[in-house]
């Protein structure tokens, strides 16, 4: 099989796939935008205990902030989807939910150093835009008066151009956002109709122009390969149309089957017509060498950027961050979710909020913060979290710059990790150097499989997760 250079950890392009190892290394693994990841968050871990990590998360009011915001309505279900989700056509629901995200807000308030600055803020779902102009403006009102925002800060929103108007794209830009991803995921009828999200290529485009007129300065397209009714020509077209539209940056998803979680895709079950692995790697054989082709960079796992987009700038600076939005820029910055089922991350915790609406809204009625599980790290924790993200995000691994960084010996303290690696060495996923080694590029499609011999976790017990391609 023919790699590229391990330096650049490029991916490879469609001939230079070697299925049958890909197969091999096909397993159900994390996908790590958190260390621990979230199966080992607990309902056991005391509120006080989580209450007081923000206090030690508090102490240093250079500390950046990250906010995020689950707004959860959509008004159909796509099948596909892994998202919490509710799902309504009342309009009403969004004005009674930013009334809870109030009542959270101000119970949070009080825990944080005012002199605290937002670096980035993300507006997830579900769909935002269920939200009416006049609730987006209200929950920007209601934002605004509690934090102070960093004059350069990232403000993202997750867009729906299915159900969007000119207004929506207005009262979010009003609110701080100059950064939308839209989802996409495939521009083939004959696929929308499967997954049930017809997104005819004309309202994409309508909603994209919005977006430029009003001045968000990068947009990102979500796409998704392995759907019902795909193959790798049909996918090669949606490719092709969505480049039309210049984006900034695509995420390109590998579709996750978990019907254990998500009952609604046993569906595609049913039906019988999902895509062979075969046809799902060359999907993104094909994704890779159209994106590379067109100029986009390879940032990892399924995230593509502009050779001057920050991500990529990241990346090449050894900066670059991961955690529950995705690849980030913004290092450092403790994520503060809101809205049921978001997920808070400081230095040395996680939380995660009441996943059903009504147990959510009972708990901020009633004056307490909705926390359902959590964690707080141990040393051995905070070592591993940050070996992972410097595997999922530079791709290599120096182990003097390691050893400085986490004040031990890293090839000492991870002698058996390290031994672990020979068969990925020897399948060509990796090289190794004597300072450490490197991801090639065959490697960086399989990420997952790398970090994955670092997870401790991992040996305590099988966790359902979905398959790493």
């Amino acid at each position: 099989m023919i790699a590229p250079s391990p330096t650049t950890g490029t991916p490879p392009a469609a001939a230079e796939f070697d299925l049958e190892l890909v197969r091999k290394y096909n397993v159900p693994g994390p996908r790590y935008t958190s260390y621990p990841t979230a199966p080992q968050f607990t309902e056991t871990t005391p509120a006080e205990a989580l209450v007081a990590a923000i206090g030690r998360d508090n102490d240093e009011a250079r500390r950046p902030l990250s906010l995020y915001f689950h707004l959860p309505f959509c008004e159909t279900l796509c099948w596909f989807c892994g998202c919490t989700t509710v799902i309504t056509l009342k309009r009403d629901a969004a004005s009674d939910y930013v009334g809870h995200l109030e009542k959270e807000l101000a119970l949070i308030q009080p825990l944080l150093n005012p002199d605290r600055c937002v670096a980035q803020m993300h507006f997830g779902g579900g769909t935002p835009t269920f939200l009416p102009p006049a609730v987006i403006r209200r929950l920007g009102q209601a934002i605004h008066s509690r934090f102070k925002f960093a004059d350069d800060s990232e403000n993202s929103v997750e867009v729906d151009p299915r159900r969007i108007t000119r207004d929506h794209v207005r009262a979010f830009r009003e609110l701080g956002c100059n950064r939308a991803s839209m989802g996409v995921q495939d521009t083939n009828p004959e696929v929308q109709l499967a997954v049930h999200r017809l997104q005819p290529m004309d309202i994409t485009r309508q909603a994209f122009d919005w977006m430029r007129e009003e001045g968000y300065h990068s947009i990102s397209v979500d796409l998704i390969f392995g759907l019902p009714l795909q193959t790798a020509d049909s996918f090669a077209r949606t490719i092709d149309d969505v480049l039309t539209l210049c984006p900034d940056r695509l995420a390109v998803f590998s579709y996750a089957h978990v019907p254990w979680i998500k009952p609604s895709q046993r569906i595609f079950e049913k039906q019988a017509n999902l895509p062979s692995t075969e046809e799902k790697l060359k999907m993104l054989a094909t994704a890779v060498r159209k994106l590379t082709a067109a100029g986009m960079v390879y940032i990892g796992m399924d995230h593509f950027a502009r050779a001057d987009d920050e991500l990529a700038v990241a990346q090449r600076e050894g900066t670059l961050q991961r955690n529950f939005q995705g690849y980030s820029t913004h290092a450092g910055a403790s994520i503060y979710g809101f809205g049921m089922s978001s997920i808070s991350q400081t230095g040395d915790s996680y939380r995660q909020n009441l996943k059903e609406l009504p147990e959510y809204q009972t708990a901020l009625e009633a004056g307490r913060l909705p926390f359902e599980r959590g964690i707080i790290l141990s040393e051995e924790d905070r070592i591993r979290r940050q070996v992972i993200m410097r595997i999922m995000c530079d791709r290599r691994i120096d182990y003097a710059d390691l050893s400085r960084r986490l004040g031990v010996d890293f090839a000492a303290r991870f002698a058996g990790e390290i031994a672990s690696l020979d068969d990925l060495a020897a399948d060509g996923l990796l090289q190794r150097t004597p300072e450490g080694f490197v991801v090639t590029g065959v490697g960086a499609l399989l990420i997952r499989i790398i970090a994955m011999r670092f997870d401790a976790y991992l040996e305590k017990g099988p966790r359902r997760f979905s398959q790493t391609v």
